[in-house]
């Protein structure tokens, strides 16, 4: 009696990494052990028809010290800055509109759903609907030289780094939306009152109430545009028509090339950077509260 009396705190003990275990098994088969392969691979050697185990850093000498790619993570960085602040904006305005000028719950409800409509299409289909429209003799051309604003198309519509942001803030602006919406739903409505009977200005009451209590979402939300923009290849391949570069279409095009070695050391690049900038969101906005 007295034994089992002293074995049941050790499994009770034991209990917390068994409930743990699952979970952990699956965080380490399905990310830890990825990225480990490729760090490895990122020091191998190659040649055009081989890969050679070795532990070489010229692999790492090509993406430091390369001004193309230099100039390619520069044009990526311009690209997640550009669609970071657009969609911050246009997130927050609707995640605003949604919370505090939307009054009952089901037209809430409805006005949500309508913008995750697009998320029930394929990105693909979603970007090259956008061709059609921005082309050169698309709709945006045909109206202006119809209503006698240009005298020819714009050619800077289509397969250009506009062509690129457009897609990537349609495709992406709904994940800036969603954890404004939920931050600002959280707040209480009570402080707006105090601010409102202080004689603050709807501006003042945005600026010192709103946004500070919103922090959390938009690090959130900033977070998924920086992560998702910083990665892609499809939207910049297809919306430049080839004619721009990015990290990610980079790497595509070294693994096209079996240079595997080459995308596994910018892959090691780029997810240093991206704990870079997630830490820093991190130390900005306790995101906590959220999670």
């Amino acid at each position: 009696m007295h034994a089992a009396d002293t074995a049941l705190p050790g499994r009770r003990r034991l209990v917390p990494y068994v409930q743990a275990g699952p979970l952990a098994l699956v965080f380490g088969l399905f990310l830890i052990f990825p990225i480990v392969t490729i760090a490895i691979v990122s020091f191998f050697d190659y040649n055009s028809v081989q890969i050679t185990p070795a532990f070489i850093f010229d692999n790492y000498h090509d993406v430091l010290f390369s001004k193309v790619t230099w100039r390619t993570y520069l044009d990526t960085f311009e690209y997640v800055v550009t669609v970071w602040a657009i969609t911050l904006f246009i997130g927050f305005w609707i995640a605003y509109f949604l919370v505090f000028h939307v009054r009952t719950t089901t037209m809430r409800i409805a006005c949500f759903l309508l913008t995750t409509i697009p998320f029930w299409t394929s990105n693909v289909i979603r970007m090259i609907s956008w061709i059609p429209l921005l082309g050169r003799n698309g709709l945006i051309n045909s109206f202006l030289q119809d209503a006698g604003l240009t005298h020819q198309p714009l050619e800077f519509l289509l397969y250009s780094p506009f062509s690129v942001v457009v897609a990537f803030v349609h495709l992406n602006t709904f994940f800036m939306i969603v954890p404004i919406s939920n931050t600002m739903a959280r707040i209480d409505k009570s402080l707006i009152e105090a601010a409102r009977d202080a004689n603050a200005s709807g501006w003042q009451i945005l600026w010192n109430v709103i946004v500070p209590l919103s922090k959390t979402g938009i690090a959130i939300g900033s977070i998924f545009i920086f992560t998702v923009v910083m990665g892609d290849f499809a939207t910049v391949n297809v919306m430049s028509g080839g004619q721009s570069a990015s990290v990610g279409l980079m790497m595509r095009n070294e693994m096209s090339e079996l240079q595997y070695p080459a995308a596994a050391a910018n892959a090691v690049v780029l997810l240093l950077i991206m704990l870079v900038i997630v830490s820093a969101i991190v130390r900005l906005v306790d995101i906590r509260k959220e999670l």
